[in-house]
């Protein structure tokens, strides 16, 4: 069952909507996202890092200083579902 205070909060802004059903997927580093979504890796960055902060998603490689990977965790998951029903 979806935290419905977070689809809203992702369905307000484009750039973590499109993040989250990208990271549906499966796990992906920021710069394959940036590509795939064709938007710049500082708005790639500043949306993971929002979402990280409400545990939408998580690194996978946090040691890593380039080619971490990022995933949505199974809150993330969830929220995607809605998201994806929604748009």
């Amino acid at each position: 069952m979806a935290d419905w205070a977070l689809v809203g909060y992702v369905l307000a802004s484009k750039y973590r909507t499109d993040i989250v059903i990208s990271l549906r997927e499966g796990p992906k580093r920021p710069e394959s996202m940036a590509r795939e979504l064709s938007v710049y890796m500082s708005h790639v960055s500043a949306t993971l890092s929002q979402l990280v902060t409400k545990g939408l998603v998580e690194c996978l490689t946090p040691g890593l200083k380039k080619g971490r990977l990022y995933a949505l965790t199974q809150t993330g998951m969830g929220v995607a579902d809605q998201v994806l029903k929604q748009k």
